[in-house]
């Protein structure tokens, strides 16, 4: 398990992201809050304050969290 800051500050962004982290069967949490949501629901995302960095919990680890995280460098705050 990891935690990452991510920014998804556009629609576009959300989208990408979500599509991104779908290829991996590892579960990830965003934690905005005292709100946790499934990162790999779009409608779920689009509840939080988008405005501001979200924390991202992968829960993987080995190779399988090295290829996620390579695969989400792009959205790091």
């Amino acid at each position: 398990m990891q935690k990452i800051s991510v920014s998804l500050n556009s629609i576009e962004k959300v989208k990408t992201f979500v599509n991104d982290i779908n290829r991996f069967d590892c579960d990830f949490d965003l934690v905005s809050g005292r709100y946790v949501i499934d990162a790999k629901s779009i409608m779920g995302i689009f509840s939080l304050d988008l405005s501001k960095p979200i924390e991202l919990i992968i829960h993987a680890d080995g190779d399988e969290l090295e290829q996620a995280r390579k695969a989400l460098t792009s959205y790091e705050a």
